[in-house]
């Protein structure tokens, strides 16, 4: 498999064969085989939490001896009459499903599976009205088993079946949790149809080969065993010690020094056919790395300004032949002295393939960077600023109080003015806009964080805005539906370097969906989780924007294009 990848470093590459030989000097690779926590940290307290996380290493073995068991399920659900699958979770437990959905669709007679990891009540009502309830199935999928949102989720259709069949409606749902959690008592409870115990020592961005992953993909009709083959292959090829022939640490020393030399917004190029994959090694990377003032950026769906900024790694991911525009592309920035790496795909079994390859160059990447790649420390601030906003809603009956700076027509600007010196007062919406992106430095880059519903329409103004301030700034760019983001590339946003430049995106709900058994609705808590993001933002000192469109959310991101393709 590592024969099949091409490295173009220049003049970086005398650095990787370095460090190459040093790993292999330290024994890095056996001692990661081994699950030595100090590879990563010393200390008691990180080898315990580390210790905790590393069982994606072995995870392969265990799930070969579980495909008899996970097919055995989908043909019981599949004879049972379910026609579709709602996967309800966040992050780890959701990225991984939908790659799988997106890269191989359903295959005749099984199920097809949609992902629900959105707040947002038009999101939920659309998937709602997408499906038959009395022929879903509902795969509740959190590995503590006490995801806020995933809970709230599984509250709101549970709700629904009883509605339709009180007494057995937990025949729609199955639990994939760890062993001892709240929602393994609640399944049993309610009588789910199965649930899942996951090994415990594997965290969610890491679980794409455990039952997380494997059961969704067993219900599309996707081979398993097929997929977990792949896995292995790539696991004994990363178990060589000779760095140079092990196509994860090569990978992963290739990531860690380009990060080091500056080199740290890894952007990817993929097929048409794997796209999705993006998504899914955004999270990995961005939360695994974005830690302790660095880390490494990942960019996926962009459309690249040109010239690019000395800070890109370019990454192709090519499945089949025939996409020359791309070479092409690839060839010029190659030329230009950017290093650009390509990993060759035999087929789309082959995400088994890249989905160990990742995790392990991660891992090497984390070592190389000298932090904890199986923690996420930041993503709680967020959840705690969201929590005690619940608290404040419920205790006064409002979340917001702040005053916009800057309107226009049905758009609101709000800015903390410690986090964006450069901005005057009483400044027109466009000018507080210009002022943001003016902060601008080398080695920045843009994220845009929209807490709308994820729709074509949406995605393709928002795409429109991306590039518009791609083409501005000359910085990379990201996109991220809020509040998956959260449990993405959110960690990066606060862990990470102070590089980042933020335009938060809201809106008001036309309409809301209560959540059985809470005091607040949905709509409430994605107003708080945007909220408690913004705190954190403004408390690590990012420079952040927010935008409220109003409740024409389309006609909102329209005039927002607007605005932005106005911006000095």
């Amino acid at each position: 498999m590592g024969r099949r990848d091409s490295y173009a470093l220049g003049k970086y590459q005398r650095k990787v064969d370095e460090s190459l030989e040093a790993i292999r000097k330290k024994k890095l690779v056996p001692r990661i085989s081994a699950k030595d926590p100090k590879v990563w940290k010393a200390g008691e307290a990180h080898a315990k939490v580390i210790a905790n996380r590393l069982g994606w290493l072995r995870v392969t073995e265990t799930m070969v001896g579980r495909c008899g068991e996970i097919d055995s399920f989908v043909e019981e659900v599949r004879r049972a009459g379910y026609r579709e699958a709602v996967l309800l979770g966040m992050g780890g437990s959701s990225l991984c499903p939908e790659v799988c959905a997106e890269t191989f669709g359903v295959a005749d007679g099984f199920l097809r599976v949609r992902v629900l990891d959105s707040t947002d009540p038009a999101t939920i009502s659309a998937v709602e009205r997408s499906v038959d309830l009395a022929k879903t199935i509902f795969i509740v999928s959190s590995k503590s088993g006490t995801t806020t949102e995933t809970s709230c989720f599984h509250k709101y259709f549970y709700e629904k079946l009883r509605a339709i069949n009180p007494a057995k409606a937990g025949e729609h749902f199955v639990a994939i949790t760890d062993p001892g959690t709240s929602l393994e008592r609640e399944g049993r409870q309610q009588s789910f149809r199965r649930v899942f115990l996951n090994p415990a020592d594997i965290g969610g961005r890491y679980s794409a080969l455990s039952y997380f992953g494997l059961v969704p993909a067993a219900l599309l009709g996707i081979d398993i065993g097929k997929l977990l083959e792949r896995a292995e292959e790539m696991k004994r090829a990363c178990a060589e010690a000779t760095s140079s022939e092990n196509p994860g640490a090569m990978l992963g020393v290739a990531l860690g020094e380009l990060a080091k030399a500056g080199r740290d917004k890894l952007t990817f190029f993929l097929s048409p056919s794997i796209q999705s994959f993006g998504s899914w090694v955004e999270q990995l990377v961005a939360e695994s790395t974005g830690k302790e003032n660095t880390g490494i950026l990942p960019v996926a769906g962009e459309l690249l300004p040109s010239p690019h900024g000395k800070d890109r790694v370019f990454v192709y991911l090519q499945l089949g032949e025939g996409e020359a525009e791309i070479i092409s592309r690839l060839k010029k920035l190659q030329q230009a002295g950017h290093p650009v790496i390509t990993l060759q795909v035999s087929d789309k079994y082959d995400l088994g393939d890249l989905f160990f390859r990742w995790e392990f160059a991660t891992a090497i990447a984390g070592a190389l960077l000298k932090i904890n790649p199986f923690d996420e420390p930041n993503v709680k601030e967020s959840k705690d600023n969201t929590n005690a906003l619940l608290t404040e809603y419920l205790r006064e009956g409002k979340l917001d109080s702040r005053q916009a700076a800057a309107h226009e027509g049905e758009l609101s600007l709000f800015f903390d003015r410690k986090t964006l010196k450069g901005a005057k007062a009483k400044s027109s919406l466009r000018e507080y806009l210009s002022a943001l992106l003016k902060s601008k430095r080398t080695g920045d880059y843009v994220a845009i964080t929209a807490y709308v519903q994820p729709s074509e329409s949406n995605d393709r103004v928002l795409r429109g805005i991306r590039r518009s301030i791609g083409e501005k700034t000359k910085l990379a760019t990201t996109l991220g539906y809020g509040p998956r983001y959260l449990h993405s590339t959110g960690q990066f946003h606060k862990g990470g370097p102070n590089s980042g430049i933020f335009l938060q995106i809201t809106a008001d709900d036309r309409y809301d969906l209560p959540i059985p058994d809470e005091r607040y609705t949905f709509g409430v808590l994605k107003r708080a989780q945007a909220l408690g993001d913004y705190q954190a933002l403004v408390e690590h000192k990012r420079r952040v924007v927010n935008i409220n469109l109003g409740k024409d959310v389309e006609a909102g991101l329209e005039r927002l294009r607007g605005v932005v393709g106005r911006v000095e």
